[in-house]
């Protein structure tokens, strides 16, 4: 239960912050407030960091991660921050975060499925495909204008 109020907590963050970055990229551009939303995103980091883990975690075990490909988090938050806000632009907050959820489900399937990235391997599941292709209907009908 925990696990999913997390996520719900994750999900709504991710749309306020996606309409937040989009209003302030209509004044600045967007790899400026990708800048920006690293920035502070890091500080805030470097605080609770500072404020909760340090001496706890040694820094240098960053460095010791085995795959170092996973390192590439921060680049790829980079590209989300930028897509999220021209997605956000091109197709509102609604149709943007609806569409960005089923690439995320879909996506995350097709890892566990093929266990990519060192995730554990599931087998295929026919009521999860259809799961995925009834959320598709649904961004479909969503989009649907009248």
């Amino acid at each position: 239960m925990w696990g999913f109020l997390i996520a719900m907590i994750s999900g709504a963050l991710m749309a306020v912050q996606g309409v937040f970055n989009t209003g302030v990229t209509k004044q600045s551009g967007p790899w400026l407030t990708n800048c920006f939303v690293q920035i502070t995103g890091f500080l805030v980091c470097l605080g609770f960091f500072l404020f909760m883990e340090q001496g706890k975690v040694p820094v240098g075990d960053l460095f010791k991660v085995d795959h170092k490909y996973m390192l590439l988090g921060g680049v790829i938050g980079a590209f989300i921050t930028f897509t999220v806000i021209q997605s956000m632009a091109s197709l509102g907050p609604a149709k943007s975060v609806l569409a960005i959820v089923i690439t995320q489900v879909l996506v995350a399937y097709l890892i566990e499925l093929f266990g990519i990235f060192g995730v554990e391997k599931v087998p295929f599941s026919v009521a999860k495909l259809v799961g995925i292709i009834i959320a598709i209907a649904g961004l479909v009908v969503f989009k649907w204008e009248s």
